[in-house]
């Protein structure tokens, strides 16, 4: 079986605006009566160690459904509140923060934030799907990469749901906190190229691997609901998924995502960029999914792209 850049994960569910900018213009209506208005004020500029009290603020509070990520030109931290957030949750936040409350900025998304294990056709554990990030070599081992919380327990992994075709064993995980895993192919006879699949009969080549910016235009492929594009919205955010489950410095991005995508490659061009996390929403009415910078997980494993 040809295992590419791969697809989905999935299994068991585990629970898983703008500044206001003065315009400087007065209506001419304004100026004829005499009554000129003053423009809007600039939004207000954070210093780091209220953001930092804020963000800590945030993680104590433990509300299920909530991510959190600093806007770097106020210093405010952008609080996202998923459809199951109640009010009282957020007065907890703002409690906590005490002063620093005037430091965040609360949004809504819809769906609820998840890991986005289902069952489904790509690369299986024993009792979850999930979807093959990155292939990757160490010498002339190779390994994909995956989410963490498909490697829990470290599963062997096979390449279809009757478990005829052995890939290998998870040698590596780490969830939560991070969400990256490692696979190895004990297989010999699985192809294992650098390469996303587009499920278009063609796929795209990886040559490096890099760091995800604001505002750049990336795409996801993923088994459940193949290739998404859009955009890198935040960096360095944390998303509480509930149980405990706390997962740090991920990219937060508008591409879509649904239960099966778990691991699957986020990239732009050649360039390998993260790990699919989890996020809410789906393919047909959008919203908020996020990754594992992939650079940590190469790090952690001492695995390079090739």
């Amino acid at each position: 079986m040809r295992i590419k850049r791969t697809t989905p994960h999935g299994g068991t569910d585990r629970r898983t605006k703008a500044l206001a900018v003065a315009s400087g213009l007065v209506a001419v209506s304004a100026l004829v009566a005499g009554t000129a208005h003053a423009a809007p004020p600039a939004a207000a500029v954070h210093s780091a160690a209220l953001a930092a009290t804020a963000s800590a603020a945030v993680e104590s509070a433990d509300v299920p459904g909530t991510a959190w990520s600093l806007d770097p030109t106020t210093n405010t931290l952008v609080v996202t509140a998923d459809s199951t957030v109640p009010a009282a949750g957020l007065e907890r936040i703002r409690q906590r923060a005490g002063a620093a409350a005037d430091a965040i900025r609360v949004e809504r998304t819809p769906g609820t934030f998840r890991t986005l294990l289902a069952g489904g056709d790509a690369i299986y554990a024993p009792s979850w799907r999930c979807s093959v990030g990155f292939n990757v070599r160490k010498g002339s081992t190779y390994y994909f990469l995956t989410a963490g919380h498909c490697t829990e327990g470290k599963p062997p992994y096979y390449a279809d749901s009757g478990h005829a075709t052995s890939i290998g064993p998870t040698t590596g995980t780490s969830f939560p906190g991070n969400d990256y895993g490692i696979v190895q192919y004990a297989n010999g006879s699985l192809a294992h190229p650098s390469a996303v699949d587009l499920y278009d009969g063609s796929t795209q080549r990886i040559t490096s691997a890099g760091n995800a910016t604001v505002g750049q235009s990336v795409k996801r492929s993923g088994s459940t609901t193949k290739v998404h594009g859009g955009k890198v919205t935040g960096l360095n955010a944390t998303v509480n998924y509930g149980n405990g489950q706390i997962v740090r410095g991920l990219i937060k991005t508008d591409v879509c995502a649904e239960p099966g995508d778990s691991g699957g490659a986020l990239f732009a061009g050649s360039t390998a960029l993260g790990l699919t996390s989890g996020g809410s929403g789906n393919c047909r009415s959008g919203g908020t999914t996020f990754f594992q910078p992939v650079t940590k997980a190469l790090s952690a494993y001492g695995v390079s792209v090739f």
